[in-house]
């Protein structure tokens, strides 16, 4: 019977080994390896309000526009790149807090964080053109040639029509198989989406047809350069010139905007 006993036990081992062997071995897909970090190079250093809590950054025709946030201090503006000065600028009423910004067919939209609402504005000279409804958390926002693509704080980005902002479809975003959440600014880069995470150092480089986030941009040794900053001082805001190849990176509250060279995007 003891004889009998062991053997049993032995069987057992053996086969229990073997399993926990076969599904040590065996391809796990929900384990996949993070996305890597994109190389850039720093071409030059800007000049940057402040007191601008940048919640949306667009470049072009040699232009700043920028979104800015908190209640009693939102605006949307045109910026000198080169100086810093604000060119134009319309101060939303105090209820408002501005946040994600794009320019489609030289308008300009601007979301609200609570509000349910939108702005509309003429691009040229930030004339309010009208109001759209807008009843979902508003973060960031870009134009690509999809339509808008805008984030709300999660890890899902959602496709809107650019007449209405009415949802048209999402797009889940991951790394490694783990739901990337706290997605905020936006911007359309070379056939990618690139994403802020809040509170974190880095963007995320996102495939658009999948979702999975392919690359990481690491801005941490670009906001230590600035010194002491407040909590609040995140990295939030992007802006690319495709004619000059040119990624312009800020965030909430610094005194600087970098010009970035990147490195080559890994392949779709």
């Amino acid at each position: 019977m003891a004889k009998f006993y062991r053997g049993f036990v032995r069987t057992v081992l053996a086969v229990g080994l073997g399993v926990a062997l076969i599904g040590f071995l065996a391809p796990r897909p929900e384990c996949r390896a993070a996305a890597p970090s994109i190389d850039y190079s720093v071409l030059g250093v800007l000049p940057h309000d402040s007191q601008a809590f940048t919640e949306g950054l667009v470049y072009s025709g040699g232009v700043f526009y920028e979104s800015t946030g908190l209640n009693g201090r939102s605006s949307v503006r045109r910026v000198d790149p080169a100086t810093g000065r604000v060119l134009t600028r319309y101060d939303l009423e105090p209820r408002y807090f501005g946040e994600g910004l794009a320019l489609v067919h030289g308008r300009l939209i601007q979301l609200t964080w609570q509000s349910g609402k939108a702005f509309v504005y003429e691009a040229a000279n930030l004339r309010p053109v009208r109001e759209l409804p807008y009843p979902a958390e508003g973060w960031g926002l870009t134009d690509t040639p999809r339509g808008l693509l805008s984030s709300d704080g999660s890890s899902t980005l959602t496709w809107r029509d650019a007449e209405t902002l009415k949802p048209l479809g999402t797009l889940s975003v991951t790394d490694g198989g783990t739901a990337v959440s706290n997605l905020n600014e936006l911007e359309w880069v070379e056939g990618w989406i690139l994403a802020n995470v809040w509170h974190e150092d880095r963007i995320a480089v996102i495939a658009p047809a999948s979702g999975v986030v392919r690359g990481w941009i690491n801005c941490a040794a670009l906001r230590m350069s600035l010194g002491p900053l407040n909590s609040e001082a995140v990295l939030n805001g992007i802006a690319y010139d495709p004619g000059a190849k040119i990624l312009y990176v800020t965030g909430k509250l610094w005194p600087k905007v970098f010009q970035l060279r990147l490195g080559a995007f890994p392949k779709p």
